[in-house]
């Protein structure tokens, strides 16, 4: 059902500093920021030859990684994303085995304009897990 492995995000408390630590020290592609309102964050990406590193940083004091950032201050590891086909028939998949899609279970669109849905990370192995339809 999952394809290929999308990005992996790190939260950071600081999002220029990250991608300049990325950019100037790494030597990596590095993209603009971009403000993503509806998922509380602002995101940056990191190209790689084979996925993205998506680093996060919070949008306002409500959003979900300032929550991270307060219990994990200097950052870290907040979820992986994986590709699906059809990011419907996924979740359908997933709820009949009794793995846990997190909000309303509707797909949102994420930060590539495609649907995107989260799953509980006690369902797989403490990790946070994205899908993407591709």
């Amino acid at each position: 059902m999952i394809g290929r492995l999308n990005h992996v995000a790190i939260a950071v408390p600081d999002l220029a500093a990250a991608a300049a630590m990325y950019r100037d020290v790494l030597g990596a592609e590095v993209s603009a920021p971009v403000d993503l309102p509806a998922h509380g964050v602002s995101v940056v990406f990191v190209v790689l030859p084979n996925t993205k590193i998506e680093l996060l940083h919070p949008l306002g004091e409500g959003s979900p990684i300032a929550a991270f950032l307060a219990r994990n201050p200097s950052g870290g590891m907040h979820h992986v994303c994986y590709e699906v086909d059809d990011i419907l028939a996924a979740r359908d998949r997933l709820k009949a085995t009794g793995a846990r899609v997190l909000g309303d279970g509707e797909p949102k669109i994420g930060a590539h304009d495609k649907p995107v849905l989260f799953l509980h990370p006690k369902d797989f192995a403490g990790t946070l897990v994205e899908l993407e339809q591709v």
